[in-house]
């Protein structure tokens, strides 16, 4: 643990057998997550690294911790495609999201809107994202998926809400990064759950982007499908 401010060291947590995959502060500062691969959730004290908690549970590695906006829970999602939520001062699993089949590397919590009464809107949702590149909005308190999105090929990577809750920006291995507008479903304002439109795509030019390989011979299935994720276009010829 260091210290921005001095630049130092402040303290260094004892040596553990398991392989920590992520942390994340509490938005108070005073609390410390990380998953490991040996499936537990641990949780410790920022000011001198006292472990408080060891939350177990999963059966495979833990590689996201995200904390709630209240700071009264954490969620996890895992290797095995689990996705848990703990209460943080009892260390009690409250809640199991069942849906996912693949690996879960993406957390993140919505923001709750406040509208022109100063009323909050919705309740914030928890959003994962995983190897199947699908996004999927929880509702907490049922556990049940209110909303599914295709949104990458491959494994979405990380999952940012910005500091009004407006956008949320995905990212994944097919190398792009999407901004999702939360505002234009029901998702935000406490509707019918719809899903969030794609505001913007944006991505870097691959190697072959644009390349056509229609009719080219010579290359293998194989090579053609390694082409075109590196962004050639084999058009469809029509029989007439």
């Amino acid at each position: 643990m260091w210290d921005m401010t001095t630049r130092s060291l402040r303290w260094v947590g004892q040596p553990y057998q398991t392989m920590f995959i992520g942390v994340a502060w509490s938005l108070d500062g005073t609390r410390l997550a990380a998953g490991s691969d040996d499936g537990s959730v641990y949780l410790w004290q920022g000011t001198d690294g006292t472990l408080l908690q060891q939350l177990q549970g999963h059966h495979g590695s833990v590689n996201r911790v995200v904390w709630s906006p209240d700071g009264m829970h954490l969620a996890s999602g895992g290797s095995t495609g689990e996705l848990f939520l703990w209460d943080v001062q009892s260390g009690e699993r409250v809640q199991t999201f069942v849906g996912h089949s693949g690996v879960i590397q993406a957390l993140a919590w919505s923001r709750s809107q406040t509208g022109a009464s100063g009323q909050e809107q919705a309740a914030p949702t928890l959003i994962s994202g995983d190897s199947d590149g699908l996004l999927r909005w929880w509702d907490v308190q049922s556990g049940e998926c209110v909303c599914v999105q295709a949104a990458h090929q491959g494994m979405i990577r990380s999952l940012r809400v910005s500091p009004d809750g407006r956008w949320l920006g995905s990212c994944g291995d097919d190398g792009a990064i999407k901004i999702w507008d939360l505002c234009g479903s029901g998702l935000v304002q406490g509707t019918v759950p719809a899903s969030p439109p794609l505001w913007r795509t944006l991505q870097h030019n691959r190697p072959y982007e644009g390349l056509t390989i229609t009719g080219i011979k010579g290359l293998s299935e194989a090579q053609k499908v390694s082409l075109q994720a590196l962004g050639a276009v084999e058009e469809t010829v029509s029989s007439q």
